[in-house]
C-alpha cells in the first residue's frame, strides 16, 4: 500500500483539487492522510469528506512524520496541498521506482500557471535537481519513500525552518538510492509567487540555497517562511 500524507494549514481552496486527482488515479490501492495544522477553514471537514485519515498537524515536518506515523503502507508520498497530479502519476511513478530499486525518489514540477517566466524559473529548477540528484539530493513538492528509510533517517529534521524536504531526501540518498523520477511530473501552484512577488521568492529561496551548501541546514528565521495559507 501506498500512504499519502499532505500537511494542511487552511487550504479549502486547494485541497479539494488535490484530492479529486488522487481519486482519479489508475493505481487503486493508497490510503490518504491529511495532517492539519488547526486550520480555522473548511480544510478538516473536506479531508473527512473524501475519507481522508486526519493526524494532527504543525510545521511541514512536524505534519509529515505525525502522517508517517500512522502510515499503513510501505511506501510514502508526501505532496503539498497546493499541487496536483493527472490520473496516470502514481502508477508511473511506483513502476519507475520498482524498476529502478529506488529507496527514495522526487519529482519534477510544472507550474500551474501561463507565465513564461513561471515556467523557466521551474526549468530551471528541475535543471538543479536533475544534475545534483546523484551527488547532492534535492527535492520539492512531492516525495516518495520507502517507510523503512524514512525511519531509519529518523523522518523529516522539526527544527530546521525552510528546506526541510531538502534535507530530508539529502539524508535519504546517503543511506539508500535515491533519483528524480522521469515518468511523472507534479503540477505546482505559484501562490507563493503570487503573494510574495515572483524576484523577492527567487531571490529568497536562491540565498537560502546558497546558505545550505555553506554553512548548513536553515534552522533560524532568517528567511521569513510561512507554512499554507493563513486566513486574513
Amino acid at each position: 500500500m501506498l500512504s499519502i500524507v499532505i500537511p494542511t494549514l487552511n487550504e479549502e481552496k486547494y485541497l479539494p483539487k488535490l484530492l479529486n486527482s488522487i481519486k482519479k488515479q489508475s493505481f487503486k490501492n493508497y490510503e490518504i492522510i491529511v495532517a492539519d495544522f488547526n486550520s480555522k477553514d473548511k480544510t478538516r471537514k473536506i479531508a473527512k469528506k473524501y475519507k481522508c485519515k486526519i493526524a494532527n498537524g504543525g510545521p511541514p515536518s512536524v505534519a509529515r512524520n505525525n502522517g508517517a506515523k500512522i502510515a499503513k503502507g510501505d511506501m510514502l508520498f508526501f505532496i503539498d496541498a497546493d499541487c496536483i497530479i493527472n490520473k496516470s502519476f502514481l502508477q508511473k511513478a511506483l513502476k519507475e521506482i520498482k524498476g529502478k530499486n529506488l529507496d527514495a525518489a522526487g519529482c519534477y514540477a510544472v507550474p500551474q500557471s501561463k507565465k513564461i517566466s513561471d515556467h523557466l524559473t521551474f526549468a530551471l529548477f528541475n535543471f538543479w535537481i536533475c544534475i545534483t540528484q546523484f551527488f547532492y539530493p534535492n527535492a520539492a513538492f512531492g516525495i516518495f519513500c520507502k517507510k523503512d528509510l524514512h525511519r531509519r533517517i529518523n523522518g523529516f529534521d522539526e527544527s530546521i525552518r525552510l528546506s526541510e524536504d531538502m534535507d530530508y531526501v539529502k539524508r535519504a540518498g546517503k543511506h539508500g538510492k535515491f533519483r528524480i523520477l522521469k515518468s511523472a511530473k507534479i503540477y505546482a501552484s505559484v501562490r507563493r509567487f503570487d503573494e510574495e512577488g515572483r524576484l523577492k521568492l527567487i531571490i529568497k529561496l536562491l540565498l537560502s540555497g546558497i546558505y545550505r551548501v555553506f554553512f548548513g541546514e536553515i534552522k533560524s528565521d532568517m528567511f521569513k517562511y510561512r507554512f499554507g495559507h493563513k486566513m486574513k
